[in-house]
């Protein structure tokens, strides 16, 4: 039996996206289709390298093959990405998707979860950025170990002088405690702050960027609508923890993404600090602060709900040391935060072909 290149891609259209409820022949994801004899090749070009669903995909086009065009091919799938943009990226071109991490309060550890899911992205093979517009209380060169770091800079064939991010553990990283001294206070005030971020997204070498992520400071200020008013967001995570004080502050800060002046898409919520796990007693969980709090939060402005976080010592030493925690993949914490970015990737992968097809 000769198998020829319509028979494998109608047995692909069988397959679909249960995201984007397209199959993978529409949607133009099977690339560089080769058949000699009975050995099929072919690549599958997923929206996100950190696309929570490559493996089932991958076996659903497997089987498609082996059930509708020859149970005895052999088949070689290579799996590769190609990160999707918004439709209006007019500006900051060179950057797909800006992705903001914002809390209602501060405490609840949005700078650890921003690290973390930053490092992730990367670690899946993402081209990923980290800006920290935490004015009040830059943590990120701690968290990377990039105390007393201060970026260089170049000049472009214009005259202009572009700072280069510090890149670390494959994150190209720009913080405003890079240009402060951190045992001094800065009185910011509101347009000075606004100004300063402005220039970490436009005066600096991003280079090619699949996810900038953002982490914001607590509450909803300045910062907050200059950010969204400037540049073009991808979407809004939130970061929680269990506590009714917490939770009151957070449902402010996600209600006011939804507002008609900013109208961000959230992207979901993150419940931080969820629950304790003894290390003797690995398989139990103790909701010290609450429980289903964020959950019950992203249901009631349907939202979709990214996952929980354990407190766990190891994540608190892991950013002291300057080694995020995401770092060790084999870890259970590293796990839960590679999971959390595969479903943000993933809800930002639909939205953006939603927008392509309005």
């Amino acid at each position: 039996m000769i198998i020829s290149n319509e028979q494998v891609l109608a047995a692909l259209r069988n397959v679909e996206d249960p995201d984007l409820k397209k199959d993978l022949v529409t949607l133009n994801m099977i690339k560089d289709l080769k058949i000699e004899d009975k050995k099929i090749s072919f690549t599958l070009e997923l929206t996100t390298p950190a696309c929570p669903l490559k493996d089932m995909l991958k076996n659903a086009c497997f089987n498609a093959i082996k059930h509708f065009v020859d149970q005895e091919a052999e088949i070689q799938i290579n799996i590769t990405s190609r990160v999707t943009k918004p439709v209006d990226t007019t500006q900051l071109n060179n950057i797909k998707n800006i992705i903001l991490v914002s809390s209602g309060k501060g405490g609840v550890g949005k700078s650890t979860v921003a690290s973390n899911l930053a490092v992730s992205l990367a670690a899946d093979g993402a081209k990923t950025g980290l800006i920290d517009a935490d004015i009040y209380g830059p943590s990120v060169p701690i968290m990377f170990g990039l105390n007393g770091a201060k970026p260089s800079a170049r000049e472009t064939a214009g005259g202009k002088t572009l700072i280069l991010p510090i890149e670390k553990f494959g994150v190209k990283l720009l913080s405003l405690g890079f240009f402060s001294d951190p045992d001094q206070p800065v009185p910011w005030r509101g347009p000075m702050a606004s100004n300063a971020i402005k220039q970490l997204f436009n005066d600096a070498d991003w280079g090619e960027l699949d996810y900038l992520i953002v982490d914001l400071p607590p509450g909803t200020g300045d910062i907050h609508i200059t950010i969204t008013q400037s540049f073009p967001i991808s979407g809004a995570v939130i970061v929680t923890t269990p506590q009714q004080v917490a939770l009151a502050d957070t449902r402010k800060g996600l209600a006011m993404f939804k507002m008609p002046g900013i109208n961000i898409p959230v992207l979901g919520v993150i419940e931080n600090m969820a629950y304790f796990t003894p290390e003797e007693l690995p398989d139990n969980k103790y909701y010290i602060f609450g429980k289903n709090g964020g959950r019950e939060l992203a249901e009631s402005f349907q939202v979709p709900f990214l996952g929980e976080i354990p407190i766990v010592q190891g994540i608190t030493e892991a950013g002291d040391r300057g080694t995020p925690i995401a770092l060790d993949r084999a870890n259970k914490t590293a796990i839960a935060f590679a999971e959390i970015a595969g479903r943000i990737a993933q809800q930002v992968a639909v939205n953006n072909a939603q927008a392509v097809n309005c």
